[in-house]
């Protein structure tokens, strides 16, 4: 912020026009004059305000008496008033010094007025030093707001606008996106122990959904906070350290926000098509056109995770989750990709299997339970997603992997279910064991290989259509479609639950 000093009790003693003589102690230059005003009554404290420099000839003052100087200045005191000037020659030819004594034991400065210089001419030139500072303050928004702007045109917009806020204001100033998370801070991140205590607080102000704004003191910092975006539609929070701010100050931050607000609702629309496009592309690989797929995600992204990839699907995709997902996508350019799957079931999650992916971030922020599939190729990506549907139905919250289903569940069966899964399974028992045939193993290998026909044809070592009519009749003795992913689940648990 500019250093624009307040019209102060040294200011006005430092004018060699008015010739003001100090009579008692002043420190560290004084404190900010508000106005400067005359009285001779013996109590004027109901017509004086905070910050007032009080002037007197002392026609109050009977005798010589330091019992009612005393009393006078320690209700000046206890009124707030900055200092006492008072005019000599005009009832005394001197200050006395009962008012020197009372007013050095109270700490409240005193100077002397000549009797040559008017009281109108020292309320004159306070006046003149509070519109000078008005003035300057004005001049300063304006060349901030104006600075601003100017770096908003710039192609990191955002970041350039904060930085120069923080410039102007010489505090710190952060930017939190829709999930509370830290897109920029200028002009350096945070200790640790204030940045998670702030984070927090605009999680929290995020969380009632409304425009609010609030203030927050953390490790003796205060920090001003307000939401961007509509009610209902919050799309992050401006946070900037606000200690002092004076109204041009605020109105500063205020255009920033509004600013920010804009931005950031373009970058949803953005963020909108972007997800169009990624779903796309996750179309693309599930129908076989991984070229298609792997181009469109090169030139956007920086291609997908090179094979084999792992794959993940969250059970919700709100767009605060996908706007944090951009974020580390970015990060983990070429090693991590996202995209709504057909079905509107959640995101497909693809991460690289040394990229530190952000499933349990994801979890965390909106995504609920997140299943995660063995390391996979795209060619067999559906099976994958199937894998990774497995593992997100064992919780409703938080990450499971494929690899610890089985176990878990069951160690969860009790003796009911494994007789339920026996009777569903009964009906290819029996005509296995009436025409000794192997429909029960082959059925069990084919969900083992992903419902691939030929692989289980390998396996078995048989032809495929051999696969496919034993599988065909399985389907007819058990009365399900296992064309169905949700079929498949569950005949799958049968088979693990009555082995």
């Amino acid at each position: 912020m500019a250093a624009i000093t307040p019209p102060t009790l040294g200011a006005l003693l430092d004018r060699p026009d008015l010739a003001l003589r100090l009579v008692t102690p002043l420190a560290d230059g004084g404190r900010p004059v508000r106005w400067v005003h005359s009285s001779d009554l013996e109590d004027p404290t109901p017509f004086l305000a905070e910050d007032v420099v009080l002037l007197t000839t002392g026609t109050q003052f009977r005798g010589e008496d330091p019992a009612q100087y005393g009393a006078y200045v320690e209700r000046l005191a206890r009124r707030g008033v900055t200092a006492v000037g008072f005019g000599t020659e005009v009832v005394r030819a001197g200050v006395p010094a009962g008012l020197i004594a009372a007013c050095e034991s109270a700490g409240l400065p005193l100077f002397e007025v000549p009797f040559r210089i008017p009281f109108i001419a020292i309320a004159r030139a306070n006046a003149e030093a509070i519109a000078a500072e008005s003035y300057a303050r004005r001049s300063w928004a304006l060349a901030a707001q104006r600075a601003i702007s100017l770096a908003a045109l710039r192609p990191d917009a955002l970041d350039a606008a904060l930085a120069e806020l923080a410039r102007q204001l010489g505090s710190w100033a952060g930017l939190y996106d829709a999930a509370g998370t830290l897109l920029h801070a200028r002009p350096a991140r945070l200790p640790n122990e204030v940045g998670d205590a702030l984070r927090a607080e605009a999680e929290a102000l995020l969380a009632k959904g409304v425009r609010a704004a609030d203030t927050a003191r953390i490790s003796g910092r205060t920090f001003a906070l307000q939401t961007l975006g509509r009610g209902g539609e919050l799309r992050g929070v401006l946070a900037v350290e606000a200690e002092g701010l004076d109204q041009d100050a605020r109105g500063v931050v205020t255009s920033v926000v509004a600013m920010a607000g804009f931005a950031l609702e373009q970058n949803q629309a953005l963020i909108r098509a972007r997800g169009a496009l990624r779903a796309g592309v996750v179309r693309a690989l599930l129908a076989g056109d991984a070229a298609l797929a792997h181009d469109v995600a090169a030139s956007s992204w920086g291609g997908l995770p090179d094979e084999p990839a792992v794959a993940a699907v969250t059970s919700a995709a709100p767009e605060q989750l996908a706007a944090f997902l951009e974020l580390r996508a970015a990060q983990l350019r070429g090693r991590f990709f996202f995209g709504a799957l057909p079905d509107g079931d959640g995101l497909l999650l693809l991460a690289a299997r040394d990229a530190d992916a952000p499933f349990a971030e994801a979890a965390a922020r909106g995504g609920g339970a997140v299943g995660v599939s063995r390391p996979t190729t795209y060619a067999r990506l559906a099976a994958a997603i199937e894998e990774a549907q497995v593992a997100r139905a064992r919780s409703a919250e938080g990450v499971t992997g494929i690899d610890d289903v089985p176990d878990a569940l069951l160690s969860s069966l009790g003796e009911g279910a494994r007789t339920a899964a026996r009777a569903l399974l009964a009906p290819l028992v029996r005509y296995d064991e009436t025409h000794g045939t192997a429909l029960l193993g082959s059925l069990r290998t084919w969900l083992e290989h992903d419902a691939r026909f030929e692989d289980t044809a390998r396996a078995l070592g048989v032809h495929r259509h051999t696969v496919r009519s034993r599988i065909g009749l399985a389907e007819q003795l058990l009365g399900r479609d296992l064309s169905s992913f949700a079929s498949r689940a569950e005949v799958w648990l049968a088979l693990v639950s009555a082995s």
